[in-house]
């Protein structure tokens, strides 16, 4: 088992990349803390492919180490178990303390050796400058070649969700978020050195109207690559997120 201590973490991501978990060693485990409340925001990707691993995330039970105590249900605070080699996030407001991320091998879905990449933070709750800024593939659109309605939530045991999606030549899109019932907001991302994080200049356009109000973001027209994260900014509400996909007039 690899065994990693962050020590205490906060809005820079920590990334580990081309871990791997096996038959005979099948999990990882990556111990951090948290100083404040924060939403602390996991990312496995990259699975190799024809492989699976989830993610389960614990609170340390008081003495600092990793054992049998903690593997009680009752300290697990989350789980991503994503089918075949999908991504896995886990976003959630915790309190100050020590935790766990084991990194475990799914071995149904599995053989040898699986290798993977994973990314912690902890960004500042009801804050337009602490959303996630980890891009896993929650949610896969692919290309949008027409209309596209989704609906999840967002809460303090799941922050944020973030979908993938591309547009082709001479194709666009306009993203509307509806049907709140609390705060939340979207922001489109273009990562263009393709480390699965949010850097400077990525955000292509984002919509952070307050309270109830339908957030909006129009006219993205560029061919290639994006992420559309919704964010919890306060509370928890279902929401609908619809992709109205047009064609360029220059078709």
């Amino acid at each position: 088992m690899a065994f990693r201590n962050f020590g205490v973490i906060g809005s820079t991501p920590v990334v580990r990349n081309n871990f791997s978990v096996n038959e005979s060693d099948p999990t990882d485990v990556f111990q951090f803390q948290i100083n404040s409340t924060r939403n602390v925001n996991l990312a496995l990707t990259d699975i190799s492919a024809g492989d699976d691993a989830d993610i389960i995330l614990y609170r340390d039970n008081g003495n600092g180490i990793f054992d049998s105590g903690d593997l009680s249900s009752n300290l697990v605070v989350g789980l991503a178990n994503a089918s075949g080699n999908r991504d896995d996030a886990i976003n959630r407001r915790l309190d100050a303390g020590t935790y766990f991320a084991e990194v475990r091998r799914f071995a149904p879905g599995s053989s040898g050796s699986v290798t993977y990449d994973f990314a912690v933070s902890a960004t500042a709750p009801n804050s337009v400058s602490g959303y996630n800024n980890l891009l896993p593939r929650e949610f896969e659109l692919g290309n949008l070649s027409g209309d596209v309605t989704r609906g999840n939530n967002v809460s303090n045991v799941d922050t944020s969700d973030t979908y993938s999606f591309s547009l082709g030549l001479f194709e666009g899109v306009n993203i509307t978020l509806s049907n709140l019932l609390a705060d939340a907001d979207i922001r489109l991302i273009r990562d263009s050195n393709n480390n699965r994080i949010v850097d400077s200049g990525e955000i292509v356009a984002s919509s952070i109207r307050g309270g109830t109000a339908s957030d909006v973001i129009s006219n993205i027209r560029d061919s290639g690559n994006y992420f559309l994260q919704v964010n919890q900014f306060s509370g928890q509400t279902g929401y609908s997120l619809a992709f109205d996909h047009f064609t360029t007039p220059e078709a």
